[in-house]
């Protein structure tokens, strides 16, 4: 609390003429977000039954545990969106230091944020170990005083996934909590604005998500929705605990985080829906307890959305005019005394001014999103209309959410289609930016090769074939096409992506922020400069992490948890792409980055990857042991027949489909190499025309020279 009185975030009222005296209406307005969430969790857990004794024979916990797990997951929730709503403030939308402003207006905006997010993230680390505890004896039924509950946590709390993901969460908190308070740059906000948002994903796997027929849909939605809220609450809650801080940046901040708020906008509708279809079945299931609170979130997001647009329409404009009336009147004081007292009642009068604004419809926005937190929360505990397991199910349904697929034919490589949500959107939004990124350069008259939009395109193209086509359906359950996936991932789909050079495009048509803030194109230059991308686009680097992750990968119970989980099948997919893509690049990328390696030196590293490769698809050739544990075995899947035979053709598959990127590749550098060749004599020979080919001219009279001082004969 006296750090948040030193920030001016909460205390008593000032004295007149300070505008501090509104930390109270800040404080109260937060405060009332966590009241509101905690009465409607209670509200909504009562008319569900969320919080009811376990009927049918089950253990109970009692009610203290049934009562408290909602409830400290409102308050969890609310510090994990403060955490990351802060933390996206300092890094991205805080104004930095810029030729106008010093160092003293700068750093205590972003130092308020910082202490406010390790405020937060330190409840946010508490409240989630407090939940790992509760939630183990609302799963096992075990009053908090059992002499038996201490041990029976400590052998539960990593082998039971909701418990594992909690504890998961609350370290990520910890970690952004203590780092935060040791910390004020810009880039280490960054940073952790992305561990806590992994802290937050992490946590879809612990929900309704986790054991829905639909599981895949469920997780995507669910990781959506999780991500789209809490920036969206968090950043708002920052922004009215942060505004006085902020004094004549609350503009800037304020238009940077209303941007934000409509993707986060966005995101929560089509998640949202989403999430709902896989849990009600019919429109009749809206009349049921379940479905009633649902058409609460939608009137609280609803009317969230309207007061988003009305702050863009109307507020944000009159505290920009109100930012340049002060200027206007500030610009044209005198050096007097008079005239900078005058400044200074005029500066204190628009900071008042901007904050009564915001604050007018801010404080009914933060109490709708407690509102809407706190019926979310009771959600997640109470039982849908549509059953979120389904009732003996098959091995493979049990393990990938799929029931098998029929034997594949010929036919499969054009008829077999599974949506996966994630990476088909992930896939249309790459190729639009791109589109419209080259729309806007041809508009404006520069030139933009078109190989380099069809390698792009392409690219994108094949990745969403092979994770929605024939591929991905077939590769979950059959080795030998998880390894065609595989291959595909990690040597076709990044070569492609990698010609066609997405951040000189980006860097030639996003605009620069000239606010002081951080946009795309400033963290762009940042982490293409940055010492840890040295470190990665190093080729020997580069080369080494994209084959020791293989044997990694494949030699360890990772691919085990990627078969078996969504989340493992997500972070596979990613993990190929990024390490082709890191290697291709390193190789034969365009775009801007370290020094790159002369193309001999680049040869030499493509040769002896390759050769490695071809060892590793040798060794599965030969091997005898079934990778990926029991899961081949349990998922039985009939057209399969041996797997170890499935296996070993899956080595050969790595062996055979890896050696023609590898070509590609090997021709892609040999050519740059002749092309720069090319270019270097041309440009010898126009600056030989110009001075009359000084450097041979030179050269042949070291070389007479030499020759007079040898005694020899001189042409």
């Amino acid at each position: 609390m006296a750090t948040l009185e030193r920030d001016g975030l909460v205390g008593p009222r000032r004295s007149t003429g300070d505008p501090g005296g509104r930390a109270v209406t800040t404080g109260i307005a937060v405060g009332g977000a966590v009241i509101v969430g905690l009465l409607a969790c209670v509200v909504a857990a009562r008319f569900t039954g969320a919080a009811d004794p376990l009927t049918g024979g089950l253990s109970d916990a009692g009610p203290v545990v049934r009562w408290s797990l909602p409830l400290v997951r409102v308050v969890h929730d609310l510090a994990a969106s403060l955490t990351i709503g802060a933390l996206l403030l300092a890094g991205t939308m805080i104004p930095g230091r810029t030729r106008e402003e010093s160092a003293a207006l700068d750093e205590p905006r972003r130092a308020a944020a910082f202490r406010l997010a390790t405020t937060s993230a330190f409840v946010w680390a508490v409240a989630g170990a407090v939940g790992v505890v509760f939630t183990f004896a609302d799963a096992a039924g075990m009053p908090l005083g059992d002499p038996a509950f201490g041990p029976s946590l400590a052998n539960s709390v990593w082998a039971i996934e909701p418990l594992r993901v909690g504890l998961i969460s609350a370290v990520a908190a910890f970690v952004v909590a203590s780092v935060a308070a040791v910390s004020r740059a810009r880039s280490v906000a960054v940073a952790l604005t992305v561990v806590s948002a992994f802290g937050v994903l992490v946590l879809g796997l612990a929900g309704h998500a986790g054991g829905s027929s639909d599981h895949e849909t469920a997780v995507n939605a669910i990781a959506a929705h999780l991500l789209g809220a809490t920036v969206w609450v968090g950043g708002l809650l920052a922004l009215v605990l942060l505004h006085r801080r902020l004094g004549g940046a609350l503009a800037v901040v304020a238009r940077r985080y209303s941007a934000v708020a409509l993707w986060c906008f966005v995101a929560l509708g089509l998640s949202g829906v989403m999430s709902a279809s896989t849990r009600l079945g019919s429109w009749s299931d809206l009349a049921t307890p379940y479905g009633v609170l649902v058409l609460v979130k939608v009137a609280a997001f609803v009317a969230l959305g309207a007061a988003g647009a009305w702050h863009r329409r109307t507020t944000l404009d009159r505290i920009d005019a109100i930012d340049t009336v002060d200027t206007v009147d500030t610009s044209s004081a005198g050096a007097t005394t008079g005239a900078r007292t005058g400044r200074s009642s005029q500066d204190g009068g628009a900071a008042d001014g901007r904050g009564r604004l915001f604050l007018r419809l801010a404080t009914a926005e933060t109490l709708l999103m407690g509102l809407a937190v706190g019926v979310a929360t009771a959600l997640a505990r109470s039982e849908p209309p549509v059953p979120e397991t389904v009732a003996d199910p098959s091995p493979a349904l049990a393990l990938t959410g799929f029931p098998a697929p029929p034997p594949p034919t010929a036919m499969s490589w054009l008829t077999a289609w599974q949506v996966e949500w994630l990476f088909l959107a992930t896939s249309v939004v790459a190729i639009g930016v791109y589109v419209a990124g080259v729309v806007r350069l041809r508009r404006r008259g520069d030139a933009w090769p078109v190989l380099r939009t069809v390698g792009w395109v392409s690219g994108w193209l094949l990745f969403a074939y092979a994770t929605n086509g024939v591929l991905g359906i077939y590769g979950r359950v059959a080795f030998s096409w998880h390894m065609t996936l595989h291959m595909t991932e990690a040597m076709v789909v990044p070569i492609l992506l990698v010609l066609g050079a997405p951040v000189t495009l980006a860097l030639r048509t996003v605009r620069p922020r000239r606010d002081g803030t951080l946009g795309p194109r400033e963290m762009i230059l940042a982490a293409v400069h940055s010492p840890l991308f040295r470190v990665l686009g190093n080729p020997i680097f580069a080369a080494a992490f994209f084959f020791m992750s293989l044997v990694v990968f494949y030699y360890s119970g990772l691919f085990e948890l990627a078969l078996s989980t969504h989340t493992g099948h997500l972070l596979m997919t990613a993990h190929f792409v990024l390490t082709g893509y890191l290697f291709a690049w390193v190789l034969v990328g365009i775009d801007p980055g370290p020094r790159r390696w002369s193309p001999p030196l680049r040869l030499v590293v493509l040769f002896a990857t390759v050769s490695f490769h071809a060892f590793f698809g040798v060794a599965m050739i030969s091997g005898t042991t079934i990778l990926g544990g029991d899961f081949f075995r349990t998922i039985e899947i009939p057209w399969v027949g041996d797997v170890l035979a499935d296996q070993r053709y899956g080595g050969g598959v790595a062996w055979a489909i890896g050696e023609l990127p590898s070509l590609v590749l090997a021709l892609t550098v040999a050519l740059q190499w002749f092309r720069t060749d090319r270019a270097e004599s041309i440009r010898s020979d126009r600056r030989a025309d110009r001075d009359g080919d000084v450097e041979l001219s030179a050269y042949n009279a070291r070389l007479a020279a030499m020759a007079r001082r040898d005694g020899g004969p001189t042409a």
